[in-house]
């Protein structure tokens, strides 16, 4: 385990050497960038699925099939977050996630993209989970459907007692029934819908903006001594507020 570091224990060179080895590490930060806009167009060039079943899901509108809501948008973004039927509250590491997407909706909505929430509860248990944590974004119950099944992030008890569950494209242990993912969605112009990509694991840390954040930082991400990842990671409104350092000075200074 690494301590975290401090200006004791941590190298501090001259600014002309610090320069050097800064430019060492931009060589390599421009290789990965080059790396990642190469991985971006083999994911772009993927081939479609065409989805033959017709998924219906509950909304504040009333029932509607997967290709209604693309809000007249050709791509659908779908998160999809970890909340079974009987929870009390949606999981934290999925709605850490899903506290980025507000800003991002005006933004993805001038690309051609509709962003769109989806868990096995029944609409009102999200619907009041939702409130309590404030967010705008459309959140929609796929209760009673197959969608969380067919596309990987739901499985039936006895898989997740078996010790073998289908996710991320392998047999694998699973600690639980739900699991986190991501997927997307076009839609043709006569309505057809295709499934052009899914991503598990790790891969949903790409809508969990505040990591790379912490990647630029001293302390990382700081998860090394946590018993696992994300263990640190609470609902935005569970936080304890953090101390403050007093303020020398001011008008009330004493």
């Amino acid at each position: 385990m690494n301590p975290s570091p401090t200006s004791a224990t941590h190298p501090v060179v001259p600014r002309e050497q610090w320069l050097a080895r800064r430019l060492e590490l931009l060589a390599h930060e421009k290789e990965l960038t080059r790396q990642a806009d190469r991985l971006a167009r083999e994911r772009r060039a993927l081939p479609w699925v065409r989805l033959d079943t017709r998924y219906v899901f509950d909304t504040l509108d009333g029932p509607r099939a997967l290709d209604e809501l693309f809000d007249g948008r050709r791509q659908l973004l779908v998160q999809h977050f970890m909340f079974a039927p009987g929870w009390e509250q949606g999981c934290k590491s999925c709605s850490f996630m899903a506290d980025h997407h507000a800003g991002a909706l005006p933004h993805l909505a001038q690309r051609d993209v509709a962003l769109l929430v989806v868990s096995r509860a029944p609409l009102a248990e999200i619907e009041r989970f939702r409130r309590r944590m404030g967010w705008p974004f459309r959140w929609v119950s796929s209760h009673g459907s197959a969608f969380n099944h067919d596309f990987g992030v739901s499985f039936d008890p006895g898989q997740v007692a078996r010790g073998s569950v289908p996710y991320n494209y392998t047999m694998q242990a699973f600690p639980q029934a739900e699991a986190p993912g991501i997927s997307v969605f076009w839609r043709d112009d006569d309505g057809s819908v295709f499934h052009t990509y899914s991503s598990y694991g790790r891969g949903v840390e790409v809508m969990m903006g505040t990591y790379p954040l912490l990647d630029l930082l001293p302390k990382g991400r700081d998860e090394e001594r946590l018993a696992y990842g994300m263990e640190w990671v609470r609902h935005h409104d569970r936080y304890e507020a953090p101390a403050r350092a007093p303020v020398a000075g001011g008008c009330c200074a004493a």
